[in-house]
């Protein structure tokens, strides 16, 4: 597993840091299957009050990510590989099951991880499917519209560039966009 860690609001990483998120967050290449080559994203931020850690791994076929705050650098290092840990143990059987339909792989993880004992699942069904139709509007009218209705997300055709695009409030409150190609 390639790990690439990088400080924000400047936060310097330093070779203990470097090395204890190297460590932590490199045993969760054990849990994959060693045909995948897998690249870690560690984000490790730093506030006034608190530190940050933000873990993405994208592979081939999913997107894994968690974020954890704490009061030290190395306890938020610590519970982001513990939800990350967590993620993969709820979901490892669909995540089989999916990739085994679509791409012919009888196993995404490794031996090692599917030996563990699994948690029971209780799977959430589908109980809807909406149709609408994309009104062409701005940003401020999506996000306007948005707040009206309740949600946390709105789907709309953008005037400014004519593409499909969600708009969506992020934990820290402000919106952000994500746009199809």
């Amino acid at each position: 597993m390639k790990i690439n860690i990088r400080g924000k609001n400047k936060l310097e990483i330093t070779p203990a840091l470097r090395a204890y998120a190297e460590e932590k967050v490199g045993k969760l290449a054990g849990l994959f299957h060693p045909r995948h080559e897998i690249t870690a994203h560690v984000l490790c931020k730093v506030y006034d009050s608190h530190h940050a850690v933000e873990v993405t791994i994208p592979t081939k076929h999913l997107i894994l990510r968690a974020e954890s705050e704490a009061d030290t650098m190395y306890a938020a290092i610590d519970l982001v590989v513990d939800k990350l840990e967590r993620q993969l143990k709820k979901y490892k059987s669909r995540i089989n099951s999916i990739f085994k339909k679509r791409e012919g792989i009888s196993n995404y993880f490794s031996d090692q991880f599917n030996a563990q004992e699994e948690p029971k699942q209780d799977l959430k069904a589908l109980v809807r499917n909406k149709e609408i139709e994309l009104t062409k509007m701005s940003v401020d009218e999506a996000v306007l519209q948005m707040e009206l209705l309740g949600h946390d997300f709105y789907l709309f055709l953008n005037e400014d560039n004519h593409k499909v695009t969600l708009i969506y409030q992020r934990n820290d409150g402000n919106y952000a966009t994500i746009e199809v190609k």
